[in-house]
């Protein structure tokens, strides 16, 4: 009997598991742990999963421990781990948006550009992505490595480099940003011997990379049907800020279309009083969950 094939997956514990496991439930895969649970259960018998510190999976994906895995684009360079970046999944624990690295000093403190940073010391989780970043910068400074609450060692050092979204918890622990270290958002990689020459783990990593992105374009966008008669089609069209160009379906034995197309789902609420009074009716507004190009 021939052995069951598996894809073994490293999906981020902690603060992005709750948006991967909502963004992999849009995408078609429902999945289900318990509270203190590392191994997940997932309704596809080809996948198996496993929860990690998202500053982990890069070694492990790299060391073919895992054939792929999710982790931030941060963590695959502090690694250093050579991995096949499949795709970029721009999302965060409250949204849809990249986060950054900056670095961050006490409002009362006199370092006002990196250049202040020369001789200075500086704690932070992501020791390699920091001195990277001084180099760049041809600043001479000590970094030192932040086991956790890296905000509360600002007290303690001349200056921090700590991961924000939105720069709110930074203000509230009265810091204040300096620069950008860098950009970041969770990136979809493989190891790179397996996607090389294993065609059906290749093709089942492309899979979930197509859904998962189609998942994310879906976010924030709805689709519009309405019925119109032929002589205000002209005026309907001009209304809609389509994505592509609208879905035109003449009604069987009459002079009306069917009209479909996808828009922001912030734009409806404008958008709707508009295609009435240019001729639409029987308008329905659905939701999507994929939206592949």
């Amino acid at each position: 009997m021939a052995k069951e094939k598996k894809l073994k997956l490293a999906l981020p514990k902690g603060s992005l598991q709750k948006t991967t496991f909502e963004l992999f439930e849009k995408a078609g895969w429902r999945i289900n742990i318990g509270a203190r649970e590392l191994f997940p259960g997932i309704d596809d018998p080809e996948l198996e999963a496993v929860l990690l510190r998202a500053q982990e999976i890069a070694g492990y994906v790299e060391r073919g421990v895992f054939d792929c895995g999710i982790t931030g684009k941060d963590w695959v360079i502090e690694q250093g781990a050579k991995v096949t970046e499949i795709c970029p999944l721009t999302y965060s624990k409250t949204g849809f948006r990249p986060v950054r690295w900056v670095v961050a000093v006490p409002e009362n403190s006199p370092i006002k550009k990196p250049r202040d940073l020369n001789g200075k010391r500086i704690a932070t989780e992501a020791v390699n992505l920091t001195k990277k970043y001084l180099k760049e910068k041809s600043i001479k400074a000590e970094v030192e490595f932040s086991w956790g609450a890296t905000e509360a060692k600002a007290m303690l050092v001349d200056a921090i480099v700590e991961v924000t979204e939105t720069g709110s918890s930074l203000k509230a622990n009265n810091l204040r940003i300096v620069d950008t270290v860098m950009w970041s958002e969770p990136v979809l990689i493989a190891n790179s011997k397996i996607y090389k020459k294993d065609s059906w783990k290749k093709e089942k990593i492309n899979t979930i990379a197509m859904m998962l992105k189609g998942a994310l374009q879906a976010f924030g966008q709805v689709g519009l049907k309405m019925n119109v008669p032929k002589d205000k089609l002209d005026a309907v069209l001009k209304v809609l800020p389509a994505l592509h160009t609208p879905t035109l379906a003449q009604l069987a034995g009459s002079d009306w279309y069917s009209v479909e197309v996808v828009v922001e789902e912030k734009k409806v609420r404008q958008l709707i009083p508009k295609l009435k009074k240019a001729g639409a009716s029987g308008i329905i507004e659905y939701p999507l969950n994929k939206l592949i190009y």
